[in-house]
C-alpha cells in the first residue's frame, strides 16, 4: 500500500538506510533515471546506483568515474540536509531535497521544474519594461522559497522527532518508584515527574515553579538543606534521612549540572533498610555463633564433669557444711548450664517464620498469659490500636519477647505500679509497640549498655540476656527496638516492618515455576488450600496472563525462571496493582537475590510445607 500511495506522486523518491542500500523507491525514481530493475530492487547499492548513473552521461563527461562516486558516497555518508538545483544532459531542470533519518539513512526528493525555469526564461525575455535586477531578485526569491520550504519540512520533521523524544522520556520518569526532577541555582523546579508525593507523604506532586522548601517543608528540608548546598558547590551528595512524618527511610542524590541548577533523585528505601537491617543481624549471629559454639561445647563438658562429680559427692556421708557447698556448687552449676541454653537461642539458626496474624488475638492472649505473673499490686493495661487487618510476624517469637518486657517491667515496679502494652501503626509503614511502666526507670548506665549482653542490674539474678534477645528479634525482622525513660518510669519500643498478609479469597492463583515437577507438587498444595490453578514459566507469560485474567487472587512464583528476568522483576511489575505475590527460593538466605526477593514480599524458602504456604495466606473472613 505504500509503495502504490508513493507510485501516485509526480515526484521521484528514494529512501536509502544507514549502510546505504535501498530501502524503497517509487515508479517515478526509475523513470527519471532510466534505472535498471536491479538498482530499484530493495537492498540495491547507492554507489551503484550512482556508478550507472554517471556511466549514463547524466552529470557530463567525467574523467574519474570512480573518483565520482567515492565523492558522492562519502557526501551521502555525512547525512547532512540539503538541496540544491541542477540541469540535466537532458536538457531537464530538477531540484533535489535530501533530509537525514534519525535511525539513520537519509530520504530524497527529485522534483522537475523545468516548466519553472522556463515561465522564468520567459518573463525574462517578454517583459522589457523590467529591469534585469528585478528578474534577477523575483529568480533568486523563488528559488530561495523552494530552499526555504525544504528547510521548513526538515525542521518540522526534528520538531516531531524533539517531542515524540520528549514524550518517551517523560513516560519513562513518571514510571519509575522514584522522584526525579531539578531546581535552579534559586531553589525553584524547573522539572518534576511528579512523583513527589509518593516519596514523601503528604506533599504536593504539581510543584513545578515552586520553590523546594515550600515543597518539602520545614522539616525535611531542614534534612537536606547542607547537602544541597554542597550540590550547588559542585559536589555530588548522596545521602538517606528518616522522614518524620511516617518514618520512611529516604535515599537522596543531587548532582549538579553546567547552568548551576540541580539535579535530584528521590526514593523511599524503606523495604530495602529493613531487609538489609534483617540481614545484618542474621550474619552478626552467624559470627556469633562461629564464635561460642566452641567454648560453649568445652565450658558444657566442664559443667557435666563438675555435676557428676558434686553428684558423687552429694551421695557421701558428709557434715551439714559440706552438704551446702556441694548444693551451692550444684546451683551454679546448672545455672551454668541454663546460661549456656540462651547462648545458643541467641546465636543459634533461629529464623523467623512469619505468617498471617491477628494482633486483637495476640495482645488479648499476652494479657491473659502475663496477667498470672504479676503481684496483685501490677495492673496490666493493653492498648490496641492496631488495625482490623492481618499482618505477617512471627506469633510466637513476638509475644515471647513481649512477655520478657512485661516481666522485666514487674521486677522494675516491685509490689505497685502499672504497667502499660500500647500498639499501632505508624505510617502504613511500621508496627510500634511499646511496653512502659511506672518503675524508677533506666538509670544512665542502663540506657548506655541495656542492649549488651551480659550486662544486668538484677545482679546474680539476672543473666543479662533478656533485652538483647527482644532486640535480636526486631533486627531480624527489620525492624528496631528504642529504650528511654518517660515522666512516670521506664520505656522500651519495638518497631516492626508493617506488612499485611496476603488474602486467601480462593480463586484462581497462578503458578509461576519453570521446573515441571515442582510445578506439580506446588499445584497439589494451592489446590489443597481451595484454589484454581494456573500457571506460566517465565515473567512475560506470567505478566500476559495477569493483563488478560482479572480475576487472579493469588501469585506464587519462584525467585529463577525461565529466561533472564526473574520473580523478583514480576514482583516489581505487579507494585501497584494489589493482586498478592509469594516468591519462593532454594537460594541460602545470604545470597544476593535472596535478600532483593526480602524486600519484595514474603518469601518461603524451599522445601516448605502447605501449612507454611497457608501461614502466610490471610484466611477468608466468614460472611
Amino acid at each position: 500500500m505504500t509503495t502504490a500511495g508513493l507510485n501516485l506522486i509526480a515526484q521521484a523518491i528514494s529512501i536509502y538506510d544507514s549502510d546505504l542500500r535501498l530501502a524503497v523507491c517509487n515508479i517515478r525514481f526509475q523513470e527519471m533515471f532510466n534505472l535498471p530493475d536491479a538498482l530499484v530492487t530493495p537492498g540495491a547499492r547507492f554507489d551503484d546506483t550512482i556508478r550507472h548513473i554517471a556511466t549514463s552521461g547524466e552529470y557530463g563527461p567525467v574523467d574519474d568515474i570512480e573518483g565520482f562516486v567515492t565523492a558522492r558516497v562519502d557526501q551521502a555518508l555525512a547525512f547532512e540536509p540539503h538541496y540544491l538545483e541542477r540541469t540535466r544532459a537532458n536538457g531537464q531542470v530538477i531540484s533535489i531535497e535530501g533530509a537525514p533519518l534519525p535511525q539513520g539513512g537519509w530520504v530524497a526528493v527529485y522534483t522537475d521544474i523545468s516548466r519553472t525555469k522556463r515561465v522564468e526564461q520567459l518573463l525574462r525575455a517578454r517583459s522589457e519594461e523590467m529591469s534585469d535586477r528585478l528578474l534577477s531578485h523575483a529568480e533568486e526569491l523563488s528559488a530561495t522559497n523552494r530552499k526555504l520550504a525544504a528547510t521548513i519540512t526538515a525542521l518540522e520533521e526534528a520538531k516531531r522527532q524533539l517531542t515524540e523524544i520528549e514524550g518517551r522520556t517523560r513516560l519513562t520518569t513518571e514510571m519509575m518508584p522514584a522522584h526525579i526532577a531539578h531546581v535552579d541555582v534559586d531553589g525553584h523546579y524547573t522539572y518534576t515527574n511528579r512523583r513527589l508525593s509518593s516519596v514523601f507523604p503528604s506533599r504536593p506532586s504539581d510543584i513545578l515553579g515552586m520553590h523546594i522548601s515550600d515543597a518539602l517543608g520545614p522539616s525535611a528540608f531542614g534534612r537536606i538543606e547542607p547537602h544541597l548546598m554542597a550540590a550547588y558547590k559542585g559536589g555530588s551528595p548522596v545521602f538517606e534521612f528518616t522522614e518524620e512524618h511516617d518514618s520512611r527511610r529516604i535515599r537522596v542524590a543531587f548532582t549538579p549540572d553546567q547552568t548551576g541548577g540541580v539535579f535530584i533523585l528521590s526514593m523511599d528505601v524503606t523495604e530495602e533498610t529493613q531487609a538489609r537491617v534483617a540481614l545484618q543481624q542474621a550474619r552478626r549471629r552467624e559470627m556469633a555463633a562461629q564464635m561460642t559454639s566452641g567454648l560453649a561445647h568445652d565450658f558444657s563438658n566442664l559443667l557435666t564433669i563438675i555435676l557428676g562429680m558434686q553428684g558423687k559427692l552429694d551421695k557421701m556421708d558428709l557434715s551439714d557444711s559440706a552438704a551446702e557447698l556441694v548444693q551451692g556448687t550444684l546451683s551454679a552449676a546448672r545455672r551454668g548450664g541454663r546460661l549456656l541454653n540462651r547462648i545458643g537461642e541467641m546465636t543459634g539458626q533461629r529464623s523467623l517464620r512469619p505468617q498471617a496474624t491477628n494482633m486483637h488475638a495476640l495482645l488479648s492472649e499476652l494479657q491473659i498469659l502475663a496477667t498470672p505473673s504479676l503481684p496483685q499490686g501490677i495492673g496490666l493495661s493493653v492498648l490496641d490500636n492496631t488495625p482490623d487487618v492481618l499482618l505477617l510476624l512471627d506469633a510466637g517469637k513476638l509475644q515471647d519477647a513481649l512477655l520478657n518486657l512485661i516481666l522485666n517491667a514487674r521486677d522494675a515496679c516491685g509490689v505497685n505500679g502499672q504497667i502499660t502494652v500500647s500498639a499501632h501503626v505508624v505510617g502504613q509503614i511500621w508496627l510500634e509497640i511499646s511496653v512502659t511502666d511506672t518503675g524508677p526507670g533506666f538509670s544512665s548506665e542502663a540506657l548506655k549498655n541495656a542492649l549488651n549482653p551480659f550486662f544486668t542490674t538484677k545482679g546474680s539474678e539476672g543473666s543479662g540476656l533478656g533485652l538483647p534477645m527482644v532486640y535480636d528479634m526486631a533486627k531480624s525482622a527489620g525492624g528496631d527496638m528504642r529504650v528511654g525513660n518517660t515522666v512516670s518510669g521506664a520505656s522500651v519500643t519495638l518497631r516492626l516492618p508493617y506488612r499485611q498478609a496476603p488474602d486467601a479469597k480462593g480463586g484462581i492463583a497462578l503458578l509461576v515455576e519453570d521446573s515441571e515437577e515442582l510445578r506439580a507438587a506446588f499445584r497439589d498444595m494451592l489446590i489443597d488450600l481451595g484454589y484454581s490453578v494456573i500457571e506460566a514459566t517465565s515473567v512475560d507469560e506470567a505478566s500476559a496472563l495477569t493483563a488478560d485474567i482479572p480475576d487472579i487472587a493469588l501469585v506464587l512464583s519462584d525467585v529463577r525462571l525461565e529466561g533472564e528476568a526473574t520473580g523478583i522483576d514480576l514482583a516489581q511489575r505487579l507494585k501497584g496493582s494489589g493482586l498478592p505475590i509469594i516468591l519462593m527460593t532454594s537460594l541460602p538466605p545470604s545470597d544476593p537475590q535472596f535478600r532483593m526477593a526480602l524486600k519484595a514480599g514474603p518469601v518461603l524458602q524451599k522445601p516448605f510445607t502447605t501449612q507454611q504456604l497457608s501461614a502466610l495466606i490471610k484466611p477468608e473472613t466468614p460472611a
